[in-house]
């Protein structure tokens, strides 16, 4: 009796919802209240649904091919070759040796939303990409670590802060680079914080004075974009979104993405 239940489940329909074909969700500047718009900002939130919408929805991102990098076997050392496995329908990269079919999968990125004093916890970031640009502190998750775990370590590793994990508050998709996001709300243990050895300097921001000109990922922008919305209206919630960022485009160009899907529950 589970799939009767699944079906019936109010988060599904919610999400059905949004993913329809009728509904768009952009991020963009004019719907943002102008406090969270800053000069030249290319976001907005939006939405157009309905047969008596002003504009038609944008076409959506044309899909991209993957071509697999591994070029060697990591089992033999062979030369590898691009072909459609039997049973499969994408290309992969199969030794030309041994056979062997290697699969790539995206890479998760954890990290944390630090509150303290009604302000926000950022890095300035000292290494490529985006260097000198500010950043939540996170990273890539290891295995043998939760992603919780791998969120606090991160925080520890590039603010020096040791956390407290409070809750999840964003799942961000990035198909085209093959990246899922989990960011968690954090406070403080201690009032404590110092540039680690990938940061220029931290700092905390209230939320009016966040750097949104010089933030270094997609990912960041809309994170924050959705914290400070949450704040202003009294509701902190949890977002799920898929960004759509443009081909060939560089990770801090604040103007090569929109979002589809968002949830906020």
């Amino acid at each position: 009796m589970l799939l009767p239940l699944l079906r019936s489940h109010p988060l599904l329909h919610h999400a059905a919802r949004l993913s329809s074909p009728r509904t768009r969700l952009l991020l963009r500047r004019d719907a943002l209240p102008p406090a969270l718009s800053p000069p030249h900002s290319p976001i907005r939130m939006a939405a157009s649904s309905g047969s008596n919408a002003s504009s038609p929805a944008p076409s959506p991102p044309p899909a991209v091919v993957h071509k697999s990098k591994i070029q060697f076997c990591p089992a033999c050392g062979s030369p590898t070759k691009l072909a459609v496995p039997d049973g499969d329908e994408k290309m992969r990269a199969i030794c030309s040796s041994c056979g062997r079919v290697h699969y790539e999968n995206p890479k998760m990125v954890v990290g944390c939303l630090v509150e303290h004093d009604n302000k926000v916890l950022l890095c300035k970031r000292k290494i490529e990409p985006a260097y000198g640009l500010w950043t939540l502190p996170a990273g890539y998750l290891e295995v043998g670590e939760s992603t919780a775990e791998g969120a606090s370590r991160e925080t520890l590793e590039e603010a020096c802060a040791d956390v407290e994990i409070i809750s999840p508050f964003a799942q961000l998709d990035i198909p085209l680079i093959g990246q899922s996001y989990i960011i968690f709300r954090a406070r403080l243990k201690t009032p404590n914080f110092s540039p680690g050895p990938e940061s220029l300097e931290c700092a905390l921001f209230a939320l009016d004075d966040i750097p949104f000109e010089s933030l270094a990922f997609s990912s960041i922008i809309v994170t924050l974009r959705m914290y400070t919305e949450d704040v202003k209206s009294g509701s902190i919630k949890f977002h799920y979104c898929t960004i759509n960022k443009r081909l060939g485009a560089s990770p801090s160009d604040l103007q090569s993405f929109d979002i589809d899907n968002h949830i906020a529950v």
